[in-house]
């Protein structure tokens, strides 16, 4: 089973920047869809982003509004979100996922979760 570890969250101020990274444990992740997820107390979790293995495009949740960007590394097995000006609503545990893809649905269903990395933007 592939096993995904985040890091790079943390406590910032709106307008600041992070850059998440998501560690896979296999070359699994070389042949699957990846997305980002977030989950905000009291809040159902959502969609973030995605990114599929080929051809290898993107997805953006429409209030992300450009702000976010993710990437693959699939040398180092790593998925990334770079955040820039960040706000306050932003704040949420962002996890990984590896994805089902379908047409033009990058991420249908998730398969495999990690744990989750803590982002909290204060103002």
């Amino acid at each position: 089973q592939v096993q995904l570890a985040e890091s790079g969250g943390g406590l910032v101020q709106a307008g600041d920047s992070l850059r998440l990274a998501c560690v896979a444990s296999d070359r699994v992740f070389s042949m699957s869809s990846m997305a980002w997820f977030r989950q905000a107390p009291g809040k159902e979790r959502e969609l973030v982003a995605a990114i599929s293995w080929r051809p290898e495009l993107t997805y953006y949740a429409g209030d992300i509004k450009g702000r976010f960007a993710i990437s693959r590394d699939n040398v180092k097995n790593t998925l990334y979100l770079q955040m820039n000006s960040l706000k306050p609503n932003d704040t949420a545990v962002y996890v990984c996922a590896t994805c089902v893809s379908r047409g033009s649905r990058i991420c249908i269903s998730a398969t495999n979760w990690g744990q989750g990395t803590q982002v909290t933007v204060s103002s």
